[in-house]
């Protein structure tokens, strides 16, 4: 299973952007997905997840309210829609993927490489 990070970028606090994953190599509709994020000097950690049928979604505190996972099982894409981002945003982004919904949390399967996100203020 692949999975393909994109849509990262440089953008002012306040606005928005759109991170796309798409996968291959494996039946994406049996796989809860998952964003996670990495800041310079800190552990990698949870943004949000989704299960297989577009539901069960769930978010970290920090991006509740301002962050939304949606996927197209048609496309083999999930996304994450981030809104109103702040400085404290800025990250590398990554997708995961794996069969179960608790696990896709805390030690998904899959991973994709990454995707750069800058907030400036």
């Amino acid at each position: 299973v692949q999975l393909q990070a994109s849509g990262g970028g440089l953008v002012q606090a306040g606005g928005s952007l759109r991170l796309s994953c798409e996968v291959s190599g494996g039946t994406f509709s049996s796989y809860c997905m998952g964003w996670f994020r990495q800041a310079p000097g800190k552990e990698r950690e949870f943004v949000a997840r989704i299960g297989w049928g577009g539901g069960n979604t769930y978010y970290a505190d920090s991006v509740k309210g301002r962050f939304t996972i949606s996927r197209d099982n048609a496309k083999n894409t999930v996304f994450l829609q981030m809104n109103s981002l702040k400085p404290e945003d800025t990250a590398v982004y990554y997708c995961a993927a794996d069969q179960r919904l608790s696990t896709v949390v805390v030690a998904p399967r899959y991973w994709g490489q990454g995707t750069q996100v800058t907030v400036s203020s």
